[in-house]
């Protein structure tokens, strides 16, 4: 069984494409897991997904939203700044959902509505934008923007940061946001054992 901890990274021959719609499919994943855990199961899909979430949104911001921006026809624009619509409002649903924990009041329709409004925006990027990268871009440049978005990764927040939510941000105040997440993860660590 794969890593939880880790993101959903299909092996270097799949393109950036197959590497999101991998990433797409682990989350919808776990949040079945959250949605029907209980106890410490749920705790930790849920901070899975949290990490999974940081970590595929910020990637798409860093790499693939710009390069969605420049394709042909002018709609990328539009496009692009619907789907950063959408990921700004899961940030804000899913950092309630942190702050008030798994067995808060209103988690259960919190992390359903999130689920939801996640999914249909994983939709709506398979539809249009992927289909578009697809068309325009070349593979050998999708398969190196793979590991672009494997290195955005590697240096993403670990929560949601509603304040960094554009490339620029992102790459500004990502990597400290990376360093003092991952500090919180490790002290939570011994404390939840």
């Amino acid at each position: 069984m794969p890593d939880t901890d880790a993101p959903a990274t299909p092996g270097p021959e799949q393109d950036v494409v197959d590497l999101l719609l991998a990433q797409h499919a682990r989350i919808e994943q776990l949040f079945l897991l959250v949605i029907g855990g209980t106890g410490d199961a749920r705790r930790d899909a849920f901070d899975d997904l949290v990490k999974l979430l940081a970590a595929h949104e910020t990637a798409e911001e860093e790499v693939v939203h710009p390069l969605a921006r420049t394709l042909p026809g002018g709609g990328g624009d539009a496009m692009v700044e619907d789907r950063l619509d959408e990921e700004r409002q899961a940030k804000q649903t899913l950092k309630t959902l942190i702050a008030g924990g798994v067995d808060a009041d209103g988690f259960d329709t919190g992390i359903i509505l999130l689920r939801d409004a996640v999914l249909t925006h994983a939709r709506y990027e398979e539809r249009y934008e992927f289909p578009q990268l697809r068309q325009h871009v070349p593979a050998e440049r999708l398969h190196s923007l793979a590991t672009a978005v494997r290195a955005a990764e590697a240096t993403a927040p670990t929560r949601p940061h509603p304040s960094a939510q554009t490339a620029t941000g992102n790459l500004a105040v990502g990597p400290a946001l990376a360093v003092v997440d991952r500090v919180r993860d490790a002290l939570r660590k011994p404390s939840a054992s």
